[in-house]
């Protein structure tokens, strides 16, 4: 079995799993993660967790080391040189009449590269800002056109439920959501009702669409015409899916059912 850890990232809010690598870590730990053979610098959020790497998706990267007092103070740095960075770059994005918007910019940890985070409705040619870039800041930069959920992921903010935003607390990977699955909760297809801060159709559709279909598997359909316990003939005009009950109109009024009491 081997041991991982939940981390965030640049005092970021979503976490991220990584090997162990045999260190002792306890929750507010700081630490050296290697995310794609660059450094980054994080903080230990959960406990050790023993797993099977085989049920895992994907590799996860490990933790390199625990943070020392000076890569504290070289993450507090990164930090302040990068909103510096970003300022410059949304500058130089406006001289040149980019059609962008700068969300986010970090430094690696060897501030072996720079990377600014936009969005965009467009393709954008930003060779010429990269240059310039380049030139003022000394180090490889990399600009990454990111979509309006991940825009969200990183702002964060309160959904209509009440929660914190769930791209910004555990998802990882926005999965495609298909309009069929708000028909399938029986929600009015209404763009104020279904739609994220992102102006997307929910990613909770996604990770519930599932048990809203085994639930329906038992559930007549909506203006399907049934026979009530009594025996009574009519349509139904009502589901309650997960709770599996049903109104039906029939000619002396509406009935309420509920699946299995027959």
């Amino acid at each position: 079995m081997d041991k991982i850890v939940g981390i965030t990232l640049d005092n970021g809010d979503t976490i991220e799993y990584f090997y162990v690598n045999d260190l002792k870590l306890n929750k507010n730990i700081t630490v050296i993660v290697e995310i794609e053979e660059t450094l980054r610098f994080g903080k230990v959020v959960t406990d050790i967790h023993p797993i099977d790497s085989k049920k895992l998706d994907k590799k996860l990267n490990k933790v390199i080391r625990i943070a020392s007092k000076q890569d504290y103070h070289t993450n507090q740095k990164n930090i302040k040189d990068a909103e510096k960075a970003m300022k410059k770059c949304i500058s130089l994005a406006e001289e040149y009449g980019l059609d962008m918007k700068i969300i986010e910019a970090y430094y690696t940890h060897d501030r072996e590269q720079l990377i600014f985070k936009f969005v965009s409705d467009t393709r954008i040619d930003f060779r010429n800002l990269a240059k310039d870039l380049a030139t003022i800041y000394h180090t490889r930069i990399e600009l990454r056109q990111i979509g309006v959920r991940d825009k969200a992921k990183k702002v964060s903010g309160i959904g209509s439920c009440g929660q914190k935003l769930c791209c910004s607390r555990f998802i990882k990977e926005f999965d495609s959501v298909s309009i069929q699955m708000a028909k399938n909760q029986n929600l009015a297809l209404n763009p104020s009702k279904i739609n994220g801060l992102c102006g997307r159709l929910l990613c909770c559709l996604k990770y519930e669409d599932e048990c809203y279909t085994e639930c329906r598997k038992e559930l007549p359909k909506m203006g399907q015409t049934i026979k009530t316990k009594d025996g009574k003939e009519g349509q139904v005009v009502s589901l309650d899916i997960l709770n599996k009950k049903y109104k039906v109109q029939t000619g002396t009024g509406i009935e309420e059912e509920t699946v299995g009491s027959n």
